[in-house]
């Protein structure tokens, strides 16, 4: 196969990997980039959730595809098994409002191909899920494709693939700089050489304000917001298959959790944060005093499991926290991600901003890198298996109105 058009690629994560693997796919001469190690970044560090209730409705309509990717994985990549455990996504309501908007979201979602998606009131929720206590919400809505990832499967499967078909990944290679010529990219300069393409691509989410300044592109706003998950040990009644089946829920106070395995309980909260630019690879996992499961009872993760465990109170009797783990969320002010051409570098294609749901866009990502790389030029809707969908909430320099609600 004659390889004509060449694409760099920056960042080895799922994003990356993914995109990589579509553009080799289509015949595309493909070069990743990657500072360190395939996976080193935010990709091996997330909560790994998966859903298709999302406020946006072309979020849903991608993120349907998304789902539909990897529970295909096998016949689509040649992986040995799928990455997805489809436990479910269960958003609680707390108050009157909540529960209305909720409702609202499902008609919308269900009006856009969503049909197993539900909205249960407290009682009917209760007798699905009667580890709630349903004194303490107005209902729920409950989707039982969604679920949460394997992520080492998704980017290590991702990148054999991309292999097979001719891409190249060059490991311990951080771009340093941008040669350019009449506001195009001619070669992105890393330590182990200069690398040429017709177009680049930034797949470095959390990363992204750093490389455009290194490399004269336009400075996103996308800011790198530390991100914890903490490691709960199960202890009295719940049963160890109760938890194994939970899906990944979400609370009224922003607490969520989800199975790590049937003895263990993973819980995040987004909790405010300032942006940290000028992070490195090691900053990843620097666990700061008030966010560690040993800081006492007055660190944060004691305050999240206090309130998860108003809502599940089974919760409340766990044997105790266990270990801590951080990243970064790379946090657009709408929490939509950017798909597009940088404005300043007219052949660089932005893939950022994924405000910590880059893993389960990674699919959908990959097709609008795929037609981005084809169009040569923005453009206004993906055809992506005969679903046309909007580009419209993803554009760059679009005016945040339209926020994502739910963005847990």
């Amino acid at each position: 196969m004659a390889r004509d058009r060449r694409a760099v690629i920056i960042g080895a994560g799922i994003t990356g990997t993914l995109s990589a693997r579509a553009l080799a796919r289509e015949g595309w001469d493909v070069t990743i980039l990657e500072a360190a190690h395939v996976g080193a970044g935010s990709s091996s560090r997330t909560a790994a959730g998966i859903r298709q209730q999302w406020s946006t409705a072309d979020t849903v309509r991608g993120m349907r595809y998304a789902v539909r990717v990897y529970n295909e994985w096998v016949e689509r990549t040649g992986a040995d098994s799928i990455p997805i455990r489809a436990n479910g996504y269960l958003f609680l309501a707390g108050d009157d409002a909540a529960w209305l908007a909720a409702q609202a979201r499902v008609a919308m979602q269900k009006g856009v191909g969503l049909t197993d998606v539900e909205a249960l009131a407290s009682k009917e929720l209760v007798e699905r899920f009667p580890w709630i206590d349903g004194d303490t919400v107005k209902g729920g809505t409950f989707c039982p494709s969604d679920g949460f990832l394997l992520p080492s499967m998704i980017y290590q499967d991702g990148i054999a693939d991309a292999k097979r078909h001719g891409a190249r990944l060059i490991s311990g290679a951080p771009v340093q700089a941008a040669l350019s010529e009449n506001g195009r990219v001619t070669a992105l300069r890393t330590p182990k050489g200069d690398f040429s393409g017709d177009v680049y691509l930034n797949c470095t989410n959390a990363w992204t304000r750093a490389l455009a300044r290194d490399l004269g592109a336009e400075e996103l706003p996308v800011d790198p917001l530390k991100r914890y998950l903490w490691f709960i040990k199960r202890d009295g009644p719940m049963s160890a298959e109760t938890l194994a089946h939970m899906p990944l829920t979400i609370t009224p106070s922003g607490v969520y959790c989800r199975p790590e395995n049937q003895d263990t309980l993973l819980m995040g909260h987004a909790h405010p944060a300032k942006s940290e630019d000028g992070f490195t690879y090691e900053d990843q996992d620097v666990i700061e005093p008030d966010f560690a499961h040993t800081g006492g009872l007055e660190a944060a993760p004691f305050e999240s499991w206090a309130l998860l465990s108003e809502n599940i109170p089974a919760v409340g009797e766990f044997a105790g926290i266990a270990a801590t783990t951080s990243g970064y969320y790379g946090t657009t002010p709408d929490h939509n991600p950017f798909f597009g051409y940088d404005r300043k570098l007219t052949n660089f294609v932005h893939l950022c901003g994924f405000s910590g749901h880059g893993a389960m866009f990674g699919p959908f990502s990959a097709r609008v890198a795929l037609a981005l790389c084809e169009a040569g030029t923005d453009i206004d809707v993906v055809d992506i298996e005969g679903e046309v969908i909007g580009m419209e909430a993803f554009k760059i320099g679009r005016k945040y109105i339209a926020h994502e609600a739910m963005v847990i």
